[in-house]
């Protein structure tokens, strides 16, 4: 039996001018794959706090939370099948508030994206949480959150 427990994670769809900030990761896991900012969630903080913390540490942009918009498993296993890490991501819906997205070491390349128009090569189940986000953008009703 593993010892290994499923790790709280956070990420937030940044909207901005109807268009969703995407990060392609620059390390591990996912290296490679557009995704969207975030990470691990800190002991005290709110899942909604550690998705702004999160995306302002990854890319430079501040931003407000809107919603919950899914949640996603990341499970990594070896290819003899042992487990190697589980990730259970809660993604959130947020409206741009300021700044200009800047690479890092965990963001290679940035991007802003139409939700319709995601490139091909995104971590698994990245279209559904998007367009689950885009809806509560919309009803957010702001100017940055274009419908």
């Amino acid at each position: 039996m593993s010892t290994l427990r499923p790790v709280l994670a956070t990420s937030a769809a940044v909207f901005r001018d109807g268009r969703v900030l995407l990060a392609r990761r620059g390390q591990r896991p996912s290296l490679g794959l557009w995704t969207l900012p975030g990470g691990r969630v800190e002991p005290g903080e709110t899942l909604a706090v550690a998705a702004a913390r999160e995306v302002m540490e990854e890319v430079g942009v501040s931003c407000a939370i809107l919603g919950v918009a899914g949640a996603v498993d990341v499970i990594q296993r070896a290819e003899d099948g042992t487990l190697g890490a589980h990730f259970v991501v809660v993604s959130h819906a947020a409206r741009w508030v300021g700044g200009e997205p800047q690479t890092g070491p965990e963001a290679a390349e940035i991007g802003w994206f139409a939700p319709g128009a995601l490139p091909p090569d995104t971590t698994p189940g990245l279209g559904s949480i998007v367009a689950a986000a885009h809806l509560l953008a919309i009803a957010d009703r702001t100017p940055e959150a274009d419908s």
